[in-house]
């Protein structure tokens, strides 16, 4: 096998993305044959080389794994969460392998989320410049107007910087609520609830179909499938630009009945919080008597 990146090997192997090996680099936490190596350009023969971080032997798998997971709302995006919270790494202990996630869904979103160690793959699935669709369906409050819609479309000036959705549209209207599918190219932090709460219409509801062309159709909340081959090719021609992903009809998630993750206590008619580190505050006994009274 040829030389390649070091840090490239470090993401095959499982370590950590791309980005985060390379701060493991130039943090002198990475040797390659015993000896410390801090610069980013330098490569490693996969075979040959022996490549430790922090002091023990990492090598990548002779074969990628892949993997959908259904992630239910309530559920964090992390391995491990601090303050006891479920994590995505409850689903995948099945599996037996140290794989990641691509990009991330929010506490308190539900939909498709792609795992793998692949870290190649996965940079090119995540990284803006690759410009791979996220397909969303946002229940959001109120009815939307055309100029609203028109506003989305054309792009929407966030504290980040401006955010363009490749499109926007109604999917499906409720007597207070609507269901619009939007699809962005990009994975900033809350983008959805930023862009529609930045035109008057707030999110209650954030489900995700499909990921570059993987949908979850079939799936149960918290169900989580190995993908197939032809899959796994799919990701790759639409990461690489080669094919766009292949439309599918969208269904709406299934009814919140109770909680979708132990630990989760809204009810999808409360506003989604804009914190994926805390759950949005629950109503205390008195505001939810004080609604219901005449």
């Amino acid at each position: 096998m040829s030389a390649e990146r070091l840090q490239k090997y470090l993401a095959r192997a499982g370590v950590a993305s791309r980005r985060h090996a390379e701060e493991l680099i130039t943090a002198g936490r990475v040797a390659v044959n015993n000896t410390t190596v801090t610069e980013l350009g330098s490569r490693v023969e996969p075979g040959t080389d022996l490549v430790s971080v922090d002091g023990k032997l990492v090598t990548p798998p002779e074969e990628s794994s892949y993997f959908l997971l259904y992630k239910p709302v309530g559920v964090v995006t992390t391995l491990s969460d601090p303050q006891g919270r479920p994590t995505v790494a409850n689903y995948l202990e099945e599996t037996g392998k140290r794989l990641f996630p691509v990009g991330r869904l929010d506490y308190d979103a539900e939909g498709a989320l792609l795992f793998t160690d692949d870290g190649a793959l996965a940079h090119k699935l995540t990284h803006p410049s690759f410009q791979v669709p996220r397909t969303y369906l946002a229940k959001v409050k109120g009815e939307p107007d055309i100029m609203t819609l028109d506003k989305l479309r054309g792009g929407v000036r966030l504290e980040d910087g401006m955010a363009t959705p490749v499109s926007v549209g109604v999917f499906e209207s409720a007597e207070k609520n609507t269901w619009l599918k939007i699809v962005v190219a990009e994975g900033r932090p809350h983008l959805i609830k930023r862009l529609c709460a930045a035109v008057g219409h707030p999110v209650v509801r954030l489900f995700r179909p499909a990921y570059a062309g993987i949908g979850v159709e079939g799936l149960r909340p918290g169900a989580l499938r190995p993908l197939k081959k032809a899959e796994v090719e799919l990701l790759n021609d639409v990461a690489e630009g080669r094919v766009a992903p292949p439309t599918a009809e969208l269904r709406l998630p299934p009814r919140r009945h109770g909680r979708a993750a132990p630990g989760f206590n809204e009810s999808d008619e409360d506003e989604l919080s804009m914190d994926d580190d805390a759950p949005a505050p629950r109503k205390a006994a008195g505001e939810r008597g004080a609604r219901k009274a005449p």
